[in-house]
C-alpha cells in the first residue's frame, strides 16, 4: 500500500509541473489597461467642445495589431483595412472630429483556422457586426508627448468609454500616435471560453501605430 500510495503522490507531483510548465505567460502582465466605463455622450461633462483645427487622414502606413492567448500560448494579430482621421490643433491632438474605423472581416492572425474562427459568432461575428468604431473625445496631456486619450469605442454591438496612454507627435505634415494597453474582451460581450484545459484569457493587448498625413 505504501508503495501504490507513494506512485500516486509521484503522479500528482509530475502531472501538475508539466501542467504548470505548459501554462504561457499572459502577454498582458506588464501593459496598462485601459480605463472602461459607461459610454460617454456630447452631453457627458467632460467631454470637451469641438476646437479649430486641420484634418490629418490616416495613411496605409498604420497598423492595428493585436495579443490575444490562452493557457497554452498566445497569438499576434491585426487589422489589413481601417480608415478615419485626427484633428490636430496647436501641435496636439483636439477634440473634434477624432475617429479610427476598423472593418472587422479583414482580421489577420499567425494561424488561418484561428483568423477564420474569430470572424465567427464565437467572437468578432464580422457578418453581423462589420466594423469596429473608435471615436476619441477628448484629450488631456501627460509627460512630454504623452496624452490620455479618452472616447467610445464600439466592438462586437458594445459601446463603452475607454481611455489610454499614447504618444502622439506631428511634424510638418504628418501625425503619429502609438499606444499599447489592454482591454478585456468580456466587456464588449466577447465571451468564447476555448477549450476546458486551454482556456482563452479576458485580457487582449492592443497595439497601435496610426499615421495620418495632413489633408
Amino acid at each position: 500500500m505504501k508503495l501504490n500510495i507513494y506512485y500516486f503522490n509521484t503522479t500528482i507531483v509530475l502531472g501538475t509541473a508539466l501542467f504548470v510548465g505548459g501554462c504561457a505567460k499572459n502577454p498582458a502582465e506588464n501593459v496598462t489597461p485601459a480605463q472602461v466605463s459607461a459610454p460617454a455622450t456630447n452631453a457627458t461633462p467632460n467631454t470637451l467642445a469641438a476646437v479649430p483645427g486641420r484634418a490629418y487622414k490616416i495613411t496605409d502606413a498604420s497598423t492595428i495589431q493585436f495579443v490575444g492567448s490562452k493557457v497554452t500560448r498566445s497569438h499576434n494579430g491585426g487589422f489589413k483595412k481601417f480608415s478615419g482621421q485626427f484633428n490636430v490643433a496647436n501641435g496636439s491632438l483636439a477634440p473634434g472630429d477624432n475617429k479610427v474605423i476598423i472593418e472587422t472581416d479583414s482580421i489577420y492572425t499567425d494561424t488561418d483556422r484561428l483568423t477564420g474562427h474569430l470572424k465567427s459568432p464565437d467572437f468578432f461575428d464580422a457578418q453581423k457586426f462589420p466594423q469596429a468604431v473608435f471615436e476619441a473625445m477628448s484629450f488631456e496631456k501627460m509627460d512630454g508627448s504623452k496624452l490620455k486619450v479618452t472616447g467610445n469605442l464600439t466592438l462586437h454591438g458594445v459601446t463603452k468609454q475607454i481611455s489610454f496612454p499614447a504618444d502622439f507627435t506631428v511634424q510638418d505634415n504628418a501625425a503619429n500616435l502609438k499606444a499599447e494597453f489592454y482591454i478585456k474582451r468580456y466587456d464588449f460581450n466577447i465571451k468564447y471560453a476555448g477549450k476546458a484545459d486551454d482556456l482563452i484569457r479576458d485580457e487582449v493587448v492592443i497595439k497601435l501605430d496610426v499615421k495620418a498625413a495632413a489633408a
